[in-house]
């Protein structure tokens, strides 16, 4: 019962403005997403994540294996982590 006071004296949080605190949360973009983004669709960055994608349908369409790609996945995410940080470094100048 004092739940139910507290509601009613209280009242329920407006709906409205709890959509106007979601819409500004998804309007909010990292910048460095913007980046990796842009970095990905570099040559070398595709080459890396091909080599990726290979390996993971290898390694998906065998039942039984001790192989992983975690030599790929590291391949591409320093080329592209290489690739931030260069952009990154020459715009904070």
């Amino acid at each position: 019962m004092v739940f139910e006071e507290k509601m009613i004296t209280n009242g329920e949080p407006d709906e409205d403005e709890e959509e106007e605190e979601e819409e500004e949360e998804e309007d909010m973009v990292d910048p460095l997403d913007a980046v990796r983004q842009k970095c990905e669709e570099t040559h070398h960055c595709v080459h890396m994540r091909e080599k990726l994608d290979v390996c993971e349908t290898r390694v998906g369409s065998r039942s039984e294996t001790q192989e992983d790609c975690t030599e790929e996945l590291f391949d591409f995410l320093h080329a592209r982590d290489h690739c931030v940080a260069h952009k990154l470094f020459h715009s904070v100048k």
